[in-house]
């Protein structure tokens, strides 16, 4: 099991769920559109600081995102 597909199938989720778009989501960390794209397609791995973030902008604890059990 890679962690990096779990987040990526997770946020991707969490993300549509609340009907954001990547470049809102962006918005709202800081972080780059194509970031978020790298990160919702396993490209890259995203730092514990990058993690909190995504999570403190959604709204969800940081290990929702990482949670096995939730992919889809």
């Amino acid at each position: 099991m890679d962690l990096k597909d779990v987040m990526a199938a997770n946020l991707r989720r969490i993300r549509h769920d609340r009907d954001l778009t990547q470049e809102e989501l962006a918005e709202m960390t800081g972080l780059s559109a194509r970031y978020i794209g790298s990160i919702e397609r396993a490209r890259v791995s995203a730092s514990v600081t990058i993690l909190g973030r995504i999570a403190m902008a959604l709204n969800v604890e940081p290990g929702e995102l990482l949670d096995v059990r939730a992919r889809r």
